[in-house]
């Protein structure tokens, strides 16, 4: 059926399915070809684009673009919603993380914290948690204290923090960064338990409202004129400034440890749904794992614990719907990665990367992404890249290599 899939596809199943665009179509996985293929035939569905980094998920596939008409799809945007880049620009030379690596690993140790369900004992204060819906949705006022409890931590799976080598390698006032080789902080993690709740009490409301067929139903959407589409939309939109009120959190304590204040910082969501203009038209464009690059939007696109990432400026391509790839993207499932890899194996490519890893299992080793190389050479019209981050000390969920 999509085996000869490139460019766009038009699909058709008792309603016209609109066309999407693919990006690097052989790097793409069938099952994220085929849960596109879905979405593209919603009656709300208005255009979509699918990431070269695209893999299969819930709902949308990971990479997966979707602009609708006045509606939103929960796991459309996903279950960790606003999940985030942050990264912090120092003028210090990335020579140091090598000079003094006992003080760099320290910092990471001390000042950031990992895992599903971990909880800070003293939390930090931020305005977020004073947001008035915490009051105004019931559901969200039992979900109060943890979330602040988890203000500034971090995830398993793919969540990071690392002090990295910043080459910028353009001149650009966007960026406003000159070019040379700087120390960076780069931190991915999204909205904790907040999203995640947030998530699964809207999809269990969209799946019982619309009652599609049940291998579509992680795609059931709310309209955003219904009372639970506008509940979702707020709640949503809290748990991205949730999201980036935890990167704050964590740039902050780690600035206050280095004794001064980035020169420049760079963030971006993705997991996310925005209103944008599209031929003219407000749409809902849902990016699952995927970069907003409309003009001059700055984003960072990451490779693996060990392969460097890249600061990109969008280009506002339309076929993409000014979107670009979150990263690398998965070649191997976590079942797989752990069946496959090993840590020996996983220790041997952090060597001659030269990384230090404070934490983190085989699924998340390098041999379980795509080449971010072949994805960047897939969306060149997309994006322009200003410079890279190479990881040096990397921290996640797990045991520490050694």
């Amino acid at each position: 059926m999509e085996k000869e899939l490139t460019g766009s596809y038009e699909c058709s199943q008792n309603t016209q399915g609109i066309r999407f665009h693919i990006y690097g179509r052989k790097h793409i996985e069938e099952t994220a070809l085929h849960q596109m293929y879905q979405a593209a035939r919603l009656p709300v569905s208005v255009a979509g684009a699918l990431m070269p980094d695209a893999h299969g998920g819930y709902g949308l596939p990971i990479g997966g673009v979707l602009a609708t008409r006045n509606a939103v799809i929960p796991y459309g945007v996903g279950v960790d919603i606003g999940c985030r880049m942050a990264l912090s620009i120092y003028d210090l030379k990335g020579v140091e993380l090598k000079q003094k690596t006992g003080f760099f690993e320290r910092i990471l140790e001390e000042q950031t914290l990992f895992g599903s369900g971990q909880q800070f004992e003293r939390p930090s204060d931020h305005a977020v948690m004073e947001h008035p819906l915490f009051s105004e949705l019931p559901f969200l006022r039992h979900l109060h204290s943890k979330a602040w409890k988890q203000l500034g931590s971090s995830g398993s799976g793919n969540h990071f923090v690392e002090f990295g080598k910043v080459q910028i390698t353009a001149t650009d006032p966007v960026l406003g960064m000159p070019p040379g080789e700087w120390l960076g902080v780069l931190s991915h993690s999204g909205s904790r338990a907040l999203g995640a709740n947030i998530a699964q009490q809207y999809t269990k409301i969209a799946i019982a409202t619309r009652r599609i067929n049940d291998n579509t139903k992680h795609l059931s959407w709310l309209y955003l004129n219904e009372e639970a589409g506008a509940s979702y939309w707020a709640a949503m939109n809290l748990a991205g400034d949730y999201s980036a009120a935890c990167h704050e959190v964590i740039h902050k304590k780690i600035a206050r440890q280095l004794g001064r204040k980035p020169v420049v910082t760079v963030q971006n969501h993705h997991n996310f749904a925005w209103k944008e203009l599209i031929n003219g038209e407000e749409l809902i464009v849902h990016r699952k794992g995927a970069t907003p690059a409309g003009e001059n939007v700055l984003g960072i696109i990451p490779g693996s614990m060990t392969a460097p990432g890249y600061i990109v400026k969008g280009q506002a391509v339309a076929t993409a719907l000014h979107s670009a790839s979150h990263g690398a993207g998965r070649q191997m499932s976590r079942s797989q990665a752990n069946q496959s890899i090993t840590r020996s194996s996983m220790k041997l490519l952090l060597k001659q990367a030269g990384v230090t890893l404070l934490g983190g299992g085989v699924d998340e080793a390098p041999q379980a992404y795509k080449n971010l190389e072949d994805v960047m050479a897939c969306q060149t019209d997309l994006v322009r890249i200003l410079g890279s981050f190479q990881p040096v000390i990397v921290r996640m969920d797990g045991q520490k290599i050694t």
